[in-house]
């Protein structure tokens, strides 16, 4: 045991100083990740090679394994240690590679898919089946296909919620302490040196990582977590025949497993790429429902939580599994519920979700048809404020809306900002945070492109129910051209002499629809 202190303490002075030492390294050779918009939470570029630190701490420990197996007066076994050393090599290098210059997505699964077949051969590997079959071959048939999955589940999920400073590496810790208890509990002397020296490798990484981090796990660190962890799990469970010892690690990354099940279902409902990001996980919509960075945070630390002690009274008794899980999945549905997934309002509220998603899709339908028959400014604004404030939305901002000189006068509801926009709100806004804005190109018959339209929502609190892709499409291409008419009236307004152009550009827009 003192041993094992001593393994953590070292573990969290070495981290500590090689992410000091990466940090540093990195600022001065320019590697940071400059942040996209509407993609990251961070509004500078910062370091993103922090999983080199953990990973560098993670390898020197178990390089320090070797020598000291001796005093926990168990037998060395190579296959064993190189069969989780070696693969956890393979996925470090691939996600150091990905920091500098990122991969394909089917690059990287078939990689991490060779990692596991590494990992199973090495003798760490869902043997369930197997077991079950009493050792026919059929079993591994069965039993190596599911530790794939499982690795891919578990890799992928880790490197999804990585999205807030100290997300990830904070429910890693979380998860590894069911780990680390199971090891104990079955004397796996490995896994339980493995453990300690990954907590530590966490532990002094996370005081940079914390909001505002100034520095990043990247893919380095998030891919290396998600694949050690989901292969110390197995570990610790690989002679489980129950439903209870396969729940156990289940639980354990409730977490990510739920995050990246919601990302997967949501975009099989939008009929979306299944690999394609988005700003839609569990964190991004808690900082949409008016969370801090520091409140999301810690409230995914608590839900994390509450999955770990899940797993911890079934590791206590398994008898337990049907209340665990029955409460457990009453607090995941009131939560994804609170979240305000538009894509499973139906699901919580089959009626009346329903209904109001018929409504507002009808609303921006009349829009869109209302839209066609404008031609100034100010009965565009209406449309867009009968139209929008009822979903949630409290205005729209245009930029690069036609050419210096125009009148404000001729823009009506529309007022212009210093920026460059011209704004129109109809909402009190009831927060000085940023508004979450919804943005896409103005792109109608007539090119070229008409500049840039935000649609905003000044209450954090707000849900927008509205469909993204009914906005992305026949709304976004009605508002086009209704800017289009009413700038070209604004033009014949000011120069009379431009009819007969202006009537010949209509006359070909028309003859192109």
């Amino acid at each position: 045991m003192y041993l094992l202190v001593y393994i953590l303490l070292a573990a969290v002075a070495t981290s500590a100083f090689l992410t000091y030492a990466v940090r540093n390294i990195a600022i001065a050779r320019g590697l940071k990740a400059t942040p996209v918009y509407g993609r990251h939470t961070h509004t500078k570029p910062v370091p993103r090679l922090g999983g080199v630190a953990i990973c560098m701490t993670f390898l020197l420990a178990a390089v320090a394994y070797i020598p000291l197996s001796p005093v926990f007066h168990v037998g060395f076994s190579l296959r064993n240690y190189f069969g989780i050393v070696v693969p956890v090599l393979l996925i470090f290098a691939m996600g150091v590679y990905d920091d500098l210059k990122p991969l394909q997505p089917k690059v990287k699964v078939a990689i991490e898919a060779l990692a596991a077949i590494i990992l199973y051969a090495g003798g760490f590997g869902i043997h369930y089946f197997y077991s079950l079959t009493d050792g026919h071959i059929l079993g591994k048939a069965i039993d190596l296909p599911i530790t794939i999955l499982w690795i891919l589940l578990i890799t992928n999920a880790f490197n999804l919620i990585d999205g807030l400073d100290g997300l990830a590496a904070g429910a890693a810790l979380v998860s590894a302490i069911t780990i680390l208890i199971a090891a104990v509990v079955g004397h796996n002397s490995l896994v339980t040196f493995l453990v300690v020296a990954f907590i530590g490798s966490i532990i002094g990484f996370l005081p940079f990582n914390r909001h505002p981090a100034s520095i990043f796990m990247g893919d380095s660190g998030s891919l290396f977590i998600g694949f050690l962890l989901s292969a110390l799990s197995i570990a610790v469970a690989h002679r489980a025949t129950t439903i209870a010892g396969v729940a156990i690690p289940l639980l354990a990354f409730g977490l990510p497993i739920l995050d990246v099940s919601l990302a997967l279902l949501r975009r099989a409902v939008r009929r979306r790429p299944l690999f394609r990001g988005d700003t839609d996980h569990i964190h991004h919509k808690l900082l949409k429902r008016g969370f801090s960075h520091a409140e999301a945070v810690n409230v995914l630390y608590f839900a994390s939580a509450l999955f770990v002690l899940g797993s911890l009274v079934l590791l206590a008794d398994a008898d337990l599994l049907l209340p665990v899980f029955f409460v457990l999945g009453i607090a995941v549905c009131l939560g994804v519920q609170q979240l305000h997934y538009t894509e499973f309002s139906e699901f919580f509220h089959p009626v009346a979700g329903r209904r109001q998603i018929v409504a507002d899709e009808a609303g921006i339908r009349r829009a869109v048809e209302a839209l066609a028959t404008c031609s100034d400014f100010r009965t565009v604004s209406q449309i867009l404020q009968e139209t929008l404030q009822p979903v949630g939305l409290d205005a729209i901002r245009i930029k690069n809306l036609g050419k210096d000189g125009y009148p404000m006068a001729l823009f009506h509801a529309l007022r212009y900002d210093q920026e460059g926009h011209w704004f129109f709100e109809w909402s009190e806004r009831k927060s000085d945070d940023e508004p979450w804005g919804h943005s896409f190109e103005l792109l109608a018959d007539s090119p070229p492109s008409w500049g840039y339209a935000s649609l905003l929502r000044g209450t954090p609190t707000a849900d927008v129910r509205l469909n993204r892709d009914l906005l992305a499409e026949a709304f976004r291409y009605a508002l086009a051209e209704a800017v289009v008419q009413a700038t070209l009236r604004i033009d014949e307004i000011k120069n009379p002499d431009l009819n007969a152009d202006l009537n010949l550009v209509r006359a070909v827009c028309r003859a192109s629809d």
